[in-house]
């Protein structure tokens, strides 16, 4: 009951911090027209949202760090050695998008990092985690607990390290092309995670890592107050790189790598369809979809952009009921 109570108190400071900063920084950002210009492929009720200032992430962010400095001073949170690398990963990974996202406001155009500038930025915190975490004592070993089954990567550990923490921030990425949706599906696969922390007691500091998940979950919901239709701030990659890098974190620390794969179902299907567009196209000089990710292509079918969040929120709810009832209860 002790854990129920320091979550529900995580998540309360954590909304509340995130709604009174949402206040604050969203007309900051159209004061210096922090606005990102949509591309111009997509629809014309896409086109409206032209203005719309990004950089948003910073609404779930900064409220997370405050919210934790609280619950450590009022001794409701302990800092543990795996929030350090949790937070590690977050901020760093929340840097890199700043740093996109302020080329594309300063040029004023859609160009900032490189595609291969953010590869490598993304590359090198994956390894700086790896050794961090390495450090901390933990095996080479990808561990499925609820199977009872182990294998031992060796040093090719830490190239499926990089990959999960790479294709986990790239796509939250694609995901965030509709109002409320990267958002609310980051809620609920931070809640399942946060779940199934408390469930997975073989961890040290477990505790700590499902209570750091809840604070995210309530900087988040706060976050949607702004960022659901229609959306009066976009998080940028300072919040989506951020948020797919840290679920990729808490999975790994937590024993739970695959469990990733369901919680982020949503995640992994609108990249594979971004991967399938870009190999029929390049190849075979074809196009599978309308228009990659799905949620693009179903918007070409005619599809409200809210019933396409709405479905794709169900699915994230049912998948993540369905990994924590995996992971912890089976």
């Amino acid at each position: 009951m002790l854990v129920l109570a320091k979550s529900a108190l995580a998540l309360m400071v954590a909304f509340v911090i995130s709604v009174v900063f949402g206040l604050i920084l969203i007309p900051f950002l159209r004061k210096i027209k922090a606005n990102q210009k949509i591309s111009i492929f997509l629809s014309e009720k896409h086109k409206k949202k032209d203005g719309t200032p990004t950089m948003g992430g910073l609404i779930f962010i900064i409220p997370t760090i405050v919210s934790m400095i609280i619950l450590i001073l009022m001794n409701k949170l302990e800092w543990t050695d795996n929030l350090f690398i949790i937070m590690f990963v977050f901020l760093s990974y929340a840097l890199l998008g700043f740093i996109d996202d302020f080329l594309i406001i300063k040029r004023h155009n859609n160009e900032g990092l490189t595609e291969i500038q953010k590869l490598i930025g993304q590359i090198l915190i994956a390894v700086i985690f790896f050794f961090i975490f390495m450090k901390s004592g933990r095996q080479p070993v990808l561990d499925i607990h609820t199977l009872g089954i182990k294998i031992n990567f060796g040093w090719f550990y830490g190239f499926f390290i990089l990959f999960v923490l790479v294709a986990s921030s790239n796509a939250v990425n694609l995901t965030d092309g509709l109002d409320g949706l990267a958002g609310g599906l980051s809620a609920i696969a931070f809640l399942s995670f946060g779940i199934i922390s408390f469930g997975s007691y073989w961890i040290a500091g477990s505790e700590e890592i499902g209570i750091f998940c809840f604070i995210l979950v309530g900087a988040l919901l706060g976050f949607l107050v702004y960022n659901s239709y229609p959306a009066k701030v976009f998080m940028g990659d300072t919040g989506s790189l951020a948020l797919g890098a840290t679920l990729a974190s808490v999975a790994i620390i937590t024993s739970h790598e695959i469990t990733l794969i369901v919680v982020c179902g949503v995640f992994v299907v609108e990249t594979f369809c971004c991967i399938i567009q870009m190999i029929a196209g390049r190849y075979f000089n074809k196009k599978v979809f309308l228009m990659a990710p799905l949620h693009h292509h179903l918007e070409k079918l005619g599809w409200a952009e809210t019933d396409i969040v709405k479905m794709f929120l169900v699915v994230g709810t049912i998948l993540g009921l369905s990994a924590v009832l995996f992971a912890v209860w089976l």
